[in-house]
């Protein structure tokens, strides 16, 4: 489904992503872990259109994306959930749902796709009216989800979901993500520095340091490598 092949990215003379290849199959979820600065964002805005590549290609259900703008990007199935949330603070959670569709134009399948992201997200229902900027972090986080999953997407792209959300939270979102993947059979790229809830719920991951590829193989192989353990698992 998606194919990043010798994919770069450059800040000035500085060279965030240098040279990175992964794939992603269909209905797969596939994890990217790795230190802070490692390059891992900087790979997602890339490949979603939301900074240029400086070379490489991005591959997305057999097209040449690499030049594209983010929004022709989610139209073609591809959405980005972003490290931070970026949500709208001063707008509600069903404003800032809303917004998720904003480049689809059949009223009946956004009700519908609305109906079906408050029906997955409970708390998002009862706080539909709700200022986006008030809810906690997790619910915040899931209200980035959900405004992603508002554009009917084949592939999903999490940037750090678990970010600075207490431990019984994380497994919350790894249940969501599973269930996103295993209901509606839509693909999940996984950026995590939270490297145990990354290699439980993926089939596949990429150990991404320094803007490189370091190790890749099933996530359960990773789980026993004593680099992972002694970098990312504790030991």
């Amino acid at each position: 489904m998606l194919e990043l092949i010798d994919l770069r990215v450059h800040y000035g003379n500085v060279a965030a992503v240098d040279g990175v290849s992964v794939t992603v199959g269909e209905g797969e979820i596939v994890a990217i872990i790795g230190p802070n600065g490692a390059g891992k964002t900087s790979t997602l805005r890339a490949l979603s259109g939301l900074v240029p590549a400086s070379g490489g290609r991005v591959v997305f259900r057999g097209v040449d994306i690499s030049r594209w703008r983010a929004h022709r990007i989610v139209a073609l199935g591809l959405s980005h959930a972003p490290e931070g949330r970026r949500l709208f603070p001063q707008m509600t959670v069903f404003e800032n749902l809303r917004m998720g569709a904003y480049r689809r134009r059949d009223r009946d399948a956004i009700e519908r796709s609305l109906t079906s992201v408050l029906e997955r997200f409970p708390r998002l229902a009862e706080r539909r009216q709700q200022l986006a900027g008030t809810l906690s972090g997790g619910e915040q986080q899931m209200l980035t989800i959900g405004r992603a999953l508002m554009s009917d997407p084949t592939m999903l792209v999490l940037d750090e979901p678990s970010f600075g959300l207490a431990p019984l939270v994380v497994r919350e979102i790894r249940t969501i993500v599973e269930s996103i993947n295993g209901d509606r059979k839509v693909a999940v790229l996984l950026v995590e520095q939270n490297a145990r809830m990354a290699l439980a719920v993926a089939a596949r991951a990429y150990v991404m340091e320094t803007g490189r590829i370091v190790l890749s193989g099933p996530a359960a192989a990773l789980r026993e490598s004593p680099h992972v353990k002694a970098a990312y698992l504790g030991g």
